[in-house]
């Protein structure tokens, strides 16, 4: 299928480019930028007047629920959420049931994967086995099997010597860990951010220390160990400023934070919505700011979904007795554009966060529309806007505490790997 996108305003980040510029994809791939290549027909043409054309979205952390949740949701239905959504690339938590631990699971679930409209999927291998956090995996079989990191999700490793022996193998193998940093102690049996707003619903508090404790014993390991360090989904300033002086100091540590903790506070919990239990907690609004600008400026690498879609019956509950976790596949870029718009950023700097920041920390050649790229492509309208709702949201999981809210931007068109994955209405 030969595709000739016309008359859009092109972003790539990578490439610096931000003007209005044709593109032609033909195989699959990328063939031509501005002109058409000598002797292109086109089998189709997209009209993509008024709209952004920017690579495909690269999300950092999508729970697919299976194997093992399937009532929470399915692969179909969330791949559907990914092209509604325009991202083409996303990588998964190892806390499926039975855990990524095993090659076998992880080759299921990437054959699972390998349908014309589908999203790349790159799993995040369980670190130790059953997330257990007592016994390593075989890393390098699990990295053979389509790994392309290794992880715990929420899972702590209790024993810091297991823990230095997991990144001291990893290290030998230069594969990347991925860290959810939590002390288990300090958070146990805490449900909300240790604040005003939790003392005053009476609800058990997890404190910041709790995540910066967690983080100064995986950047010291790593420094020990020089292993490539991927924090995720940090929320605090504190946590920010630790890892930058890690930097300065030599260790490789990236992060990244959620759209959630980017845009919201413990004050969006103050009436008990359950859909605002997340992990880590929502924390202060100065935390929020924070992170907003730490993003803003690169020291936070990329921006992710954190998607966790939950069933209805673990959500209409008290709060502290949900299910934590939000829908976010179809929100990454409503809510990036959300940011970029109050941060006054231009738009090819918050792109970059969703696109080739996100798919560098990744390690895998997406998030550009250079010639020779896979042609995963997401259309956009900047000026159009839609309301989230139960009906609006093709993810199975409708627990988001964005419902009922109108956010900017709406995408129009995904493609994958040259495959019109989503289309959608003017």
């Amino acid at each position: 299928m030969k595709i000739h996108i016309k008359n859009g305003r092109l972003i790539d980040p990578a490439g610096g480019i931000d003007a209005q510029k044709d593109v032609f994809i033909a195989a699959g791939r990328i063939v031509a930028v501005g002109s058409a290549p000598e002797g292109f027909a086109a089998n189709r043409i997209i009209d993509a007047t008024g709209l952004v054309v920017c690579p495909g979205l690269v999300d950092l952390s999508a729970r697919l629920r299976e194997p093992g949740f399937e009532y929470k949701a399915t692969l179909e239905s969330e791949m559907a959420a990914a092209a509604g959504g325009g991202v083409t690339s996303l990588a998964c938590p190892p806390d499926t049931d039975p855990p990524l631990d095993e090659p076998g699971l992880v080759e299921m679930l990437k054959h699972r994967a390998r349908h014309p409209g589908f999203a790349h999927v790159y799993p995040v291998g369980a670190l130790t086995i059953g997330l257990a956090g007592a016994r390593l995996t075989e890393m390098a079989e699990l990295h053979e099997a389509g790994c392309i990191a290794f992880g715990q999700a929420h899972a702590p490793i209790v024993d810091t010597q297991v823990l230095q022996r997991a990144l001291q193998y990893a290290a030998t193998f230069n594969f990347p860990v991925w860290l959810q940093a939590q002390d288990p102690f300090l958070g146990k049996d805490g449900v909300a951010h240790d604040g005003e707003v939790a003392t005053r619903l009476g609800l058990p508090g997890i404190p910041a220390s709790a995540e910066t404790i967690a983080i100064a014993t995986i950047l010291q390991l790593a420094r020990d160990t020089g292993v490539r360090i991927h924090l995720t989904r940090i929320s605090s300033a504190a946590s920010l400023e630790m890892i930058i002086a890690a930097r300065l100091s030599g260790i490789a540590a990236t992060c990244d934070v959620s759209i959630n903790h980017l845009h919201l506070s413990d004050a969006d919990i103050a009436y008990f919505n359950p859909h605002a239990h997340l992990v880590p907690p929502l924390r202060a609004g100065s935390d929020r700011e924070a992170l907003r600008r730490g993003l803003a400026e690169g020291a936070i690498n990329a921006l992710c979904s954190d998607h966790t879609p939950v069933d209805d019956d673990a959500k209409q509950v008290p709060f502290g007795e949900a299910e934590p976790g939000a829908t976010g596949l179809e929100l990454l870029l409503p809510l990036t554009l959300k940011w970029a718009g109050e941060m006054q950023l231009p738009l090819g700097t918050a792109l970059a966060r969703i696109t080739c920041d996100a798919a560098r920390v990744l390690g895998i050649p997406a998030g550009t529309l250079a010639v020779g790229a896979a042609a995963d492509v997401c259309l956009f309208d900047p000026h159009g806007s839609f309301e989230v709702t139960r009906e609006s949201l093709k993810s199975q999981g409708k627990n988001t505490p964005y419902l009922g809210l109108t956010l900017p931007g709406r995408v129009r068109c995904t493609l994958i790997d040259g495959h019109v994955a989503f289309e959608g209405g003017r």
